[in-house]
């Protein structure tokens, strides 16, 4: 979607504009618990989940709308002395016929392309999705329009086909502000016995 790209391409052109550098908490929080291999990661934006998985071991695929956020992100791969996949393309446009081990998505409305990541997890394969959230609080971080932002449990009831080990609903501080955000950590398993990772208890304001 050319619009897309030029949008956000002008927004990673802005200095004021600055997307956070470490990875999604709960990616952090269940890296060990997650398992090996190859990963995806959707919006990846400057790269902040990529290079962290990458730094993990995982052989990374790394999509994006807009040429500017990649670029930055290829500088700071090096920086870090990791490869990276980088794709720039349209979600919607991607072939997703592998399978991946890990997905990951960061802020990017997609419930409509959640059949096809699904479809692309491997069996037991680990998808960590968070997004912004429509909330009655003033909020600081996010979009403009609640048109961009999930209600409630949208993300959760998209993804009950899953087994969902993790999900909630708060308001957290990102970057330089507060934002309302939903975090979902699900599994490509099924059954009603299944083994659960014991994970250490979150930081408080991670």
């Amino acid at each position: 979607m050319t619009d897309d790209r030029t949008r956000w391409n002008e927004k990673h052109r802005d200095d004021e504009f600055e997307l956070p550098n470490r990875p999604t908490p709960e990616l952090e929080r269940w890296l060990e618990a997650l398992p090996p291999g190859r990963a995806l990661d959707v919006a990846t934006g400057t790269g902040r989940n990529a290079c962290f998985l990458a730094e993990a071991g995982y052989d990374v695929d790394a999509v994006d709308v807009a040429d500017e956020a990649l670029e930055i992100a290829r500088e700071r791969a090096d920086e870090r002395g990791v490869e990276v996949n980088w794709i720039r393309a349209d979600l919607a446009e991607f072939d997703l016929e592998a399978e991946y081990d890990v997905i990951t998505v960061s802020y990017f409305a997609a419930l409509d392309l959640l059949p096809e990541l699904k479809e692309a997890l491997a069996p037991g394969g680990v998808l960590v999705y968070e997004h912004h959230l429509r909330a009655a609080e003033e909020i600081e971080i996010g979009p403009s329009s609640d048109r961009y932002r999930y209600r409630a449990n949208d993300l959760l009831r998209a993804c009950l086909d899953l087994t969902v080990l993790h999900y909630e609903e708060r308001l957290r501080t990102v970057t330089d502000g507060t934002a309302a955000v939903a975090t979902l950590v699900a599994r490509n398993t099924h059954g009603g016995t299944q083994s659960y990772p014991a994970l250490p208890d979150p930081e408080p304001n991670g």
